[in-house]
C-alpha cells in the first residue's frame, strides 16, 4: 500500500509538474528547462528592489522597470520560472515577445482627398501645437518634417542603445511622413495630414523592424511621463506581433491603456495577415497585439486606387480582421488608405532593398497597415487642435461615427507579385465603423458623455441561432440610442438586424462552416478549450492592384 501510495504521488508530481501554471502565459508554460528566457513580470504592485533581488537570487537578470504596467522586465532561468510564479507578489508573466514592424513595400498619392485631409488643410486644421509621439524605427532629420520655427521633432530617444533617434531602418520616417509631413520637397504633393504637428521621435525598431515588448512599454511609459512637457496627445504604433493571450493579462495592452487613461489617444496598425489562411479562417481574427485592445484605435488598409475619389476605393486584402483571438472584440475600429502611400524616404535599409520605391529623391513607396495607421494619428492631432479638451474615447468615437460607410458587398484583389487573387467581404470584422473622413470628423460637433467609454464592443457567439451579435457593455457610448447608437456607428450595410453582425451563412458561405468553426467552436483552435495563437505565416506587402 505504501509503495502504491508513493507511485500515485509521483505521478500526480509529475503532472503538476506539466500542467500549466496560472500565472504564466501559454506560451512560456513550454519552455526548455534548460533555457534562459526573456521576461515581463507583472505585480500586484509596483516592483522595488525586494522584487528585483528575488528575480537575482533565482539566477535573473533586471533589465529593466516598466513601473507603467506593474513589471519588471527580465531574463530569468527557465527552470526557475513556477518557482517565480510561485510567489504571491506575482500576478502575471509573459514573454518579452518579439514585436516589429506592420508595413513594408509599394504606393501613387491621393491619400489625402481619400480622406478629405485636403479640405481641412485648406481651412487651416495642420495640428499645430499637438505632439505627435511615433513609436517605431526613429525619425531621420528631414525638410518635410520642419517648420516655419525649425525642425517639428521635439525630442529624440533610442531605447536600443541609448544613442541617437535616426531611423536606420526607414519605417518610422515613412511613418512620421505620413502623420506630419509638410511635403517641402515636393511643394506639398506628398504632404501627409497634420502638416504642422510637432513629432517625438522614440526609437525602438532596429535596423531590420524588430523589437521586444519591454522596449515598446518602456517608450510608452516615456511618452506618459513627456505628456505635458511635449502636449503628447497621440501614439502612433505602426508595429504588432501575434496575440498570445487574452489583452486583460497582455503587458503591452496593459501599456496603451495606461496611456490612453492618462489622456493619450493611442493608434494602432491592424497587422497585415487579411490573406493568412494557416487557420483555414480567410484570414478572419487576425489582428495583431496590441491592436487587439478595446482602447485603442486600430486601423486596416484601403486602397486608392490611383484616383482622388473615394467611390472607387477597395479594403487591401491583406489588411487583418477581426475578431481577435480570444476576447472575440470586434476590431479594427477604422480604415484608411495604406497601400502604396509615398511619404518621405530616410536613406535607410529599405530604400537599399527595394530602390524602385524612391520617388524623386526624397520619397518612397510603401505598403501597409503601418501607413494607414498614421493617416488616424493625424487625424486625431487635427482633432485635438480643433479641440484641446477632447478625451481619447471622444476623439475615437467621432471617427467612427463620422466615417464613411458605403462599400460594396466584396471586392478581388490581385497580387502583381505573384498573380494570386484575394476575395474581400465588407463586414464590421473587415472595416470596422467605414473609411476614415476628417473633413465630416472635424465638422462633428457630438460629444459623447466622458463617463462612458468608446471601448471596442465584444462579439458573441449564440449556437441555439448561429448568428454572431454585438455586445455592449452598460458604460459604453454605443449602448445609447440615437447619435451613438450601433447602426449610426457602423452603418445599416455593416450591421444586420438587431446588433446582428455574422450569421453562419453570411461570410463563410453555405459550403464550408469550417472557418466560422475554427473561430467560435469550443474545440477549435480559437476556441475556450484550446486557445492559442494562429500559425505566425509571413505576407510579403507588395502593394496590390
Amino acid at each position: 500500500m505504501t509503495n502504491l501510495k508513493t507511485l500515485i504521488l509521483s505521478l500526480l508530481a509529475s503532472v503538476l509538474a506539466f500542467a500549466q501554471h496560472p500565472k504564466l502565459a501559454r506560451d512560456l508554460d513550454g519552455s526548455d528547462p534548460n533555457a534562459t528566457v526573456n521576461v515581463i513580470v507583472r505585480y500586484k504592485h509596483t516592483p522595488t528592489e525586494a522584487q528585483h533581488q528575488k528575480v537575482r537570487a533565482r539566477g535573473g537578470i533586471h533589465h529593466a522597470s516598466l513601473d507603467l504596467v506593474r513589471s519588471g522586465a527580465y531574463r530569468i532561468p527557465a527552470a526557475r520560472l513556477r518557482e517565480l510564479a510561485d510567489d504571491p507578489e506575482v500576478e502575471h508573466i509573459s514573454p518579452d515577445r518579439p514585436v516589429m514592424a506592420a508595413g513594408t513595400t509599394y504606393a501613387s498619392d491621393y491619400k489625402l482627398p481619400a480622406v478629405n485631409a485636403d479640405i481641412a488643410q485648406q481651412y487651416g486644421w495642420t495640428g499645430t501645437g499637438i505632439g505627435i509621439a511615433v513609436i517605431d524605427s526613429g525619425i531621420s532629420d528631414k525638410p518635410d518634417l520642419h517648420g516655419k520655427s525649425g525642425n517639428r521633432i521635439v525630442y529624440s530617444q533610442n531605447f536600443l542603445t541609448g544613442g541617437t533617434g535616426n531611423d536606420v531602418y526607414g519605417h518610422g520616417t515613412h511613418v512620421a511622413g505620413i502623420a506630419a509631413g509638410n511635403g517641402s520637397n515636393s511643394q506639398g504633393v506628398y504632404a501627409g495630414v497634420a502638416t504642422n504637428a510637432n513629432l517625438i521621435n522614440f526609437l525602438v525598431l532596429d535596423q531590420n523592424g524588430l523589437s521586444a515588448d519591454s522596449i515598446i512599454i518602456a517608450a510608452i511609459q516615456r511618452a506618459i511621463q513627456l505628456k505635458s512637457q511635449y502636449n503628447i496627445r497621440v501614439i502612433n504604433l505602426s508595429l504588432g506581433r501575434p496575440v498570445f493571450e487574452s489583452y486583460t493579462v497582455d503587458p503591452l495592452c496593459q501599456a496603451v491603456e495606461a496611456a490612453w487613461n492618462a489622456g493619450i489617444v493611442v493608434v494602432v496598425a491592424a497587422g497585415n495577415q487579411g490573406r493568412n489562411n494557416s487557420a483555414n479562417t480567410g484570414g478572419y481574427s487576425t489582428i495583431t497585439a496590441p491592436g487587439n485592445d478595446p482602447y485603442v484605435i486600430t486601423v486596416g488598409a484601403m486602397k486608392t486606387e490611383n484616383t482622388s475619389a473615394r467611390s472607387d476605393d477597395y479594403i487591401a486584402s491583406y489588411s487583418s480582421k477581426g475578431p481577435t483571438l480570444f476576447d472575440h472584440v470586434v476590431k479594427p475600429d477604422l480604415v484608411a488608405p495604406g497601400n502604396r502611400i509615398v511619404s518621405v524616404l530616410g536613406n535607410n535599409t529599405l530604400s537599399q532593398q527595394f530602390p524602385g520605391n524612391t520617388r524623386n529623391g526624397a520619397y518612397f513607396i510603401l505598403s501597409g497597415t503601418s501607413m494607414a495607421a498614421p493617416m488616424v494619428s493625424g487625424a486625431a492631432a487635427l482633432l485635438f487642435q480643433q479641440n484641446p479638451n477632447l478625451t481619447p474615447d471622444q476623439v475615437k468615437a467621432r471617427l467612427m461615427k463620422t466615417a464613411n460607410k458605403s462599400f460594396p458587398a466584396s471586392s478581388i484583389a490581385t497580387d502583381p507579385s505573384t498573380g494570386t487573387s484575394y476575395t474581400s467581404q465588407y463586414d464590421i470584422f473587415t472595416i470596422g465603423a467605414g473609411y476614415l473622413d476628417i473633413w465630416a470628423a472635424l465638422n462633428n460637433s457630438d460629444l459623447s458623455d466622458t463617463g462612458k467609454s468608446a471601448l471596442s464592443p465584444v462579439a458573441q457567439y449564440d449556437s441555439t441561432t448561429g448568428q454572431v451579435s454585438v455586445l455592449f457593455g452598460s458604460n459604453i457610448v454605443w449602448g445609447d440610442s440615437g447619435i451613438w447608437g450601433t447602426n449610426v456607428v457602423w452603418g445599416t450595410n455593416v450591421v444586420w438586424g438587431t446588433n446582428v453582425v455574422w450569421g453562419t451563412n453570411v461570410v463563410w458561405g453555405t459550403s464550408t462552416m469550417q472557418g466560422f468553426n475554427v473561430v467560435w467552436g469550443t474545440s477549435g483552435i480559437w476556441g475556450t478549450s484550446n486557445a492559442s495563437s494562429p500559425e505566425t505565416t509571413s505576407v510579403a506587402i507588395n502593394g496590390e492592384n
